[in-house]
């Protein structure tokens, strides 16, 4: 599925799913579930979360950050040649690689911040920075896509919100199951999921194929399914 549907059928069949529970549907929750229904695509640099966490037009800031910062090494670099111009060639080459490559590079790079600076302003950054850095590092619909990443992600939010925050229970509850619904929506394509790696067992249940006329089809049938679950269980009732 598209980003799009992921986001709607994820957050609202989770928020549904609380309300009709009776798990208390807070502000952070429903922030959680929007954040989870994406996160498991955060390995794929062109994702719907990625895009809008590093847009192009930072990407294009970058590259010509980087491509002042080589001219600026050629010419005040000039008393260590030639080694100005083999560091300047390696910047250069680096500020004109693919859009995805840069921002696996980015989210590596923030990752790495997040952990080593970041626990002094929120024990969260650790968590994202390390989110960060496994995504950038694995292929797409790999790890992410696992029963392993879901159930880290729920145990992330459990332990992380204990005595921090007021309905707890909200936060890992939501976040565990928007993750967990991506994957079943995954698990629906014609390329499906590996959820147990190393073990080769593939669920691809064939319903839809992404970007397919039939595939926007069963999203936009979702979709709308999902709002009147929505409807029915905030609004009817």
């Amino acid at each position: 599925m598209m980003g799009r549907a992921h986001l709607i059928i994820g957050t609202g069949v989770t928020l549904s799913v609380m309300g009709m529970s009776g798990i208390p549907v807070t502000l952070p929750a429903v922030a959680v579930a929007m954040v989870s229904s994406l996160l498991p695509d955060i390995d794929e640099p062109n994702s719907l979360l990625v895009r809008k966490v590093i847009p192009s037009g930072f990407l294009r800031l970058l590259q010509l950050m980087m491509i002042g910062a080589a001219i600026f090494v050629v010419f005040f670099g000039r008393d260590h040649a030639p080694w100005n111009f083999a560091l300047a060639g390696l910047i250069g080459v680096v500020s004109y690689l693919p859009s995805r490559t840069l921002r696996h590079i980015v989210m590596f790079l923030i990752g790495l911040g997040l952990i080593s600076f970041g626990q002094a302003f929120s024990p969260w950054n650790i968590i994202a920075g390390s989110v960060l850095i496994v995504a950038s590092l694995v292929t797409h619909r790999g790890f992410t896509h696992t029963i392993y990443a879901a159930a880290g992600w729920t145990g992330l939010l459990y332990f992380a919100s204990q005595g921090k925050v007021s309905a707890a229970e909200s936060l890992w509850f939501a976040g565990g199951l928007s993750y967990s619904i991506h994957l079943l929506a995954d698990a629906l394509t014609n390329r499906g999921i590996r959820p147990l790696p190393p073990f080769p067992w593939r669920i691809k249940l064939k319903v839809m194929s992404t970007g397919s006329k039939w595939g926007r089809m069963v999203e936009n049938i979702c979709i709308l399914l999902t709002l009147v679950l929505v409807w029915y269980v905030f609004m009817a009732s």
